[in-house]
């Protein structure tokens, strides 16, 4: 039985002498392993649809239940993020994210599309703004929700407060005396409000502040899923 499906490539895996065997996102079945033969190839016809981030249409035989790509036609190959190094880290922490969110056979609509549109939107502008609202959103869409709200044991505004703590287990902020959790900065908090279009004290958005955000989203990545995320990890190092 053949299927099509629109799927994102989220990892291409190397297989004997010219295959792979890739792992794809679909909107309606979560995440497809299928193997895909010769493209490691000079010339495969399907070298394509092995490559990072490719978008496109794959037919795939099942048999039993492995799946296997036989056609392919490309919807978005996003060459402009294979081509510049922040841009490539960036678009893998998304893939690399969106995999550690997903499951076979689960419907993940909503975290599908953003990748497409994040990975789209990165071609065209600076990738760490938008690289933090994917992963600020694919986190919320996944149960994992960070509050930017007062502070949730006393209720005080926090916007100017000098230092704040982050609750990993609650995903909240607190004025600094008030919580337990890591200290973070005023600025930290300001830029991620900023970014869920919340309102912010523009003094405290610094050049820096988008940086001190992504560490601050890749522990907390990482707290609740276990997984590292060691793109994230090389952007950060690269940017730095």
């Amino acid at each position: 039985m053949d299927i099509k499906v629109n799927a994102l490539v989220l990892r291409a895996t190397d297989y004997n002498e010219n295959d792979k065997i890739l792992t794809l996102l679909t909107a309606e079945n979560g995440k497809i392993s299928a193997g895909i033969k010769g493209v490691k190839k000079p010339n495969a016809k399907l070298r394509f649809a092995a490559q990072p981030f490719c978008f496109a249409e794959y037919v795939l035989a099942k048999r039993g239940e492995k799946y296997t790509v036989i056609n392919c036609s490309e919807c978005e190959s996003f060459y402009d993020l294979r081509t510049d190094i922040d841009k490539f880290y960036a678009a893998s922490a998304v893939v690399e994210a969106a995999s550690a969110l997903t499951f076979e056979g689960g419907e993940c609509a909503e975290i599908f599309y953003d990748c497409i549109k994040t990975l789209t939107n990165m071609c065209l502008s600076d990738e760490r703004a938008l690289l933090l609202q994917f992963l600020i959103g694919a986190l919320e869409k996944s149960g994992y929700a960070i509050s930017l709200g007062d502070c949730r044991v006393c209720g005080k505004p926090l916007c100017r407060e000098e230092k704040l703590r982050f609750d990993m287990d609650s995903g909240t902020f607190t004025c600094f005396d008030c919580g337990k959790g890591s200290g973070v900065s005023r600025v930290t908090y300001n830029v991620l409000r900023k970014l869920k279009n919340k309102s912010f004290e523009r003094e405290f958005i610094t050049p820096d502040g988008e940086m001190r955000a992504l560490k601050l989203i890749k522990e907390y990545f990482y707290y609740k899923t276990e997984n590292p995320v060691k793109s994230l990890s090389e952007y950060i190092k690269i940017k730095q």
